[in-house]
């Protein structure tokens, strides 16, 4: 067990430098960016089944027996308690009445950035979210997401006009403030969850890697605390992009009053 343990500590401390199990397909494609799209990928894949066999599971079920929780651990009660932790975050933000229109893409986003992130704590993964690549095209899908339901809820043209602000002698100062401020949200969102998750990725790979009197002490458990670190890192990281997400979605979908400020 000893070594087994060990040997996953040497294949993670050596993670940092690429996806070791598709390395040679880098080398041999001669892109460096391979690694972060098939661990996307593999992410991607693994929520699609568990959705598949949740569903399974929940098709063979009667009305009644869909009431009555599953005993003990399984993959019905786990992927309830995420659905429910997730609505109470929507009910929190986005109100009792508009939590159900959101509710399925938040429930995505939070699973797809926190497996995203998690990843690079498996011996031999890096996580997607450590390239600006992934985070910039989760923050895009953020920013896409709620401008077309602020359109959608309150018509293009009040949609723009809201960010006029409510004087309209002040619109020509507000407005390219307003729209300034709104395409920078994916770009911040993106550099955030990056800037953490390399920063956790760094301080975990120097611990494997450390050294005392010749002796690789991150092999015999040093590093420990660090993984248990990491994976709350991965869990904040994840609820930030969420939360702002959702107060994103919030703001873009508001019925305001024309004599009532607003703010972003």
């Amino acid at each position: 067990m000893a070594l087994l343990l060990s040997t996953l500590l040497a294949t993670n401390a050596h993670a940092a430098g690429g996806f070791l199990w598709l390395g040679e397909l880098s080398q041999a494609l001669g892109a460096s960016y391979v690694d972060h799209i098939f661990t996307k990928s593999f992410v991607a894949i693994l929520i699609l089944l568990i959705a598949l066999a949740y569903r399974l599971r929940v098709s063979k079920m009667t009305l009644d027996e869909t009431v009555v929780p599953d005993k003990g651990i399984t993959l019905r009660n786990l992927v309830e308690m995420y659905g429910s932790f997730i609505y109470t975050q929507c009910r929190a933000v986005l109100g009792e009445e508009d939590a159900p229109k959101y509710f399925k893409f938040i429930a995505f986003l939070f699973i797809t950035i926190f497996l995203a992130n998690v990843i690079g704590l498996i011996p031999g993964f890096l996580p997607p979210t450590e390239y600006i690549n992934t985070t910039l095209a989760l923050g895009v899908l953020s920013f896409v997401y709620y401008n077309i339901k602020g359109c959608k809820e309150l018509g293009t043209m009040n949609y723009l006009a809201h960010f006029a602000g409510p004087l309209w002698y002040m619109a020509i100062l507000i407005f390219p403030i307003e729209i300034l401020s709104n395409f920078i949200r994916p770009l911040s969102l993106a550099l955030r969850l990056r800037g953490n998750m390399m920063g956790d990725h760094h301080v975990l790979t120097t611990f494997l890697n450390l050294e005392i009197l010749g002796v690789n002490v991150g092999m015999f458990g040093a590093a420990i605390p660090f993984y248990l670190l990491g994976l709350l890192v991965c869990f904040i990281q994840a609820y930030v992009f969420t939360m702002l997400s959702m107060v994103y979605i919030s703001l873009a979908t508001a019925h305001h009053d024309h004599d009532e400020h607003h703010a972003h």
